[in-house]
C-alpha cells in the first residue's frame, strides 16, 4: 500500500485510535532459568483433577463452547451463594472490567480510582475517551470516602476499588467498603482479584447494595492465568446488561471446563494459599533485614521501597542480571519501589539470595 493510501486509511481512524501508540513487539526473556516474580502469577501446578478436566475438554475442540457460559455461571452461583442471573463469567476479570467501561462511559465522562492502582484501568478509560481521575490514599492507607464521593470525583460515573490493592497489597476493612457503597448512589466496582490471600471478602455486600459489582479472577489464587477465568457478581439487572454486551463465545471450552472443576475442588488449593501467605510474611521480614521498607500486604505479592542509593529501576535490572524478574513502576511515588510476586520456597530463596548478592556488591 502506498504511503498516500496508508495516510488516507489512518485519517479515518477514530479520535481514540489515533491516540494509541503501536505496541512494540517483544518476546519474553529467552532465559528459561529465570525466576519469574513480576506478574503475580501462582507458581503451583494444577491439581490432577483440574488438569484432567482441561485435557478432556480438548476432545471437544471441534465444537463451539457454550454461549453465555450458563453452566459455569450456575456453578459459580452455587459456590458463592447467588442466583445464576447475578453472575457473569468471562475471559478473565479483565474482560469484565472492559465491559463495565463500555457500558457506563461515553466520551468526556469520568471514572475514579484509588491511586496507585491497577494501571490497566487507565487504558480502559482512554479507549472510551473518558477522563480517568486518580484519588490518592490518605494517611495509614485508609479509604478516602469523602474524596471518592465529593469534589472532582463527585461526577464520576463509577468508582473502581481493588481490595487488596495492586500494586500496594493494601487491604481495606470490609466495613469501610460498606460505608462507601451505602453512601453512594453510583456504581462501585470492587475488584477482589487477590482476596483469597486476605482476611475477609465483600461478597456478603452484593445482596445488600444494588450499586455494588464485585469481580473475581482465578488467575492469582487458582493458578490459571493462562486459561482466563473470571466472574462478576451483582444485581441481576446490571449483570444482565453486561452479559448482553459480551462477545459471542467469550470463553473457550478449556476455560469453561477448568472453571467448573476449580469451583468443585476449591479445597484442593487451601495449602497453596497458606504457603503463599507464610512466604509473603517470611520474605517481608527478610527484605526488611536488607533495609527495604515493605508495605503490609494481604495479596500474593509485596511492594518494597528499595534501600537508599538506587531507584526501583536499578534494582529491577540488578536482579534481572541475576536471573530474577520483579516488577517496577515508573509512576510518581513508585519510582523507588519494586513489586515481588510470592512463588515457591525455592523461588523465594533464589530471590533473597540475589538480593543479598546485590546488597553485598554495594558495600
Amino acid at each position: 500500500m502506498s504511503d498516500a493510501r496508508m495516510l488516507s486509511v489512518l485519517s479515518s481512524l477514530s479520535h481514540v485510535a489515533r491516540q494509541l501508540d503501536v505496541p512494540h513487539s517483544c518476546r519474553p526473556s529467552a532465559n528459561g532459568n529465570c525466576v519469574k516474580l513480576d506478574m503475580n502469577e501462582n507458581p503451583f501446578p494444577l491439581p490432577a483433577i483440574v488438569k484432567e478436566r482441561a485435557m478432556a475438554a480438548l476432545e471437544r475442540h471441534h465444537l463451539y463452547p457454550e454461549n453465555d457460559n450458563i453452566t459455569l455461571r450456575e456453578a459459580a452461583a452455587c459456590a458463592y451463594g447467588f442466583s445464576p442471573d447475578q453472575v457473569i463469567a468471562g475471559n478473565g476479570s479483565s474482560e469484565l472490567l472492559g465491559l463495565i467501561y463500555k457500558a457506563f462511559l461515553a466520551p468526556g465522562d469520568t471514572v475514579a480510582m484509588l491511586s496507585p492502582g491497577f494501571s490497566f484501568n487507565r487504558k480502559l478509560a482512554m479507549l472510551q475517551d473518558a477522563h480517568f481521575l486518580e484519588i490518592g490514599w490518605i494517611e495509614n492507607n485508609s479509604l478516602p470516602i469523602n474524596r471518592l464521593l465529593c469534589g472532582r470525583a463527585g461526577i464520576a460515573k463509577f468508582i473502581v476499588l481493588a481490595n487488596p490493592n495492586n500494586p500496594t497489597g493494601t487491604f481495606v476493612p470490609i466495613a469501610d467498603i460498606e460505608r462507601l457503597v451505602a453512601q453512594s448512589d453510583r456504581l462501585i466496582v470492587l475488584d477482589e482479584a487477590y482476596v483469597d490471600f486476605a482476611p475477609d471478602s465483600g461478597l456478603r455486600l452484593v445482596n445488600r447494595y444494588p450499586n455494588l459489582l464485585l469481580l473475581r479472577t482465578f488467575s492469582k489464587s487458582y493458578g490459571v492465568a493462562g486459561v482466563r477465568v473470571g466472574f462478576g457478581f451483582g444485581h441481576p439487572e446490571l449483570v444482565g446488561r453486561l452479559r448482553a454486551m459480551q462477545s459471542l463465545f467469550s470463553m473457550n471450552v478449556i476455560s469453561q471446563a477448568v472453571g467448573l472443576s476449580i469451583l468443585a475442588h476449591r479445597d484442593a488449593y487451601a495449602e497453596n494459599h497458606r504457603h503463599i501467605v507464610r512466604e509473603r510474611e517470611r520474605v517481608a521480614r527478610a527484605l526488611s533485614a536488607h533495609r527495604f521498607a515493605v508495605l503490609p500486604s494481604e495479596a500474593n505479592f509485596v511492594l518494597a521501597r528499595v534501600p537508599p542509593g538506587h531507584d526501583g529501576a536499578w534494582w529491577q535490572t540488578a536482579l534481572q542480571e541475576r536471573n530474577v524478574l520483579v516488577a517496577f513502576f515508573p509512576e510518581e511515588g513508585l519510582e523507588n519501589c519494586i513489586r515481588i510476586s510470592i512463588g515457591t520456597k525455592a523461588q523465594m530463596e533464589a530471590f533473597l539470595s540475589a538480593v543479598s548478592d546485590v546488597s553485598i556488591s554495594q558495600t
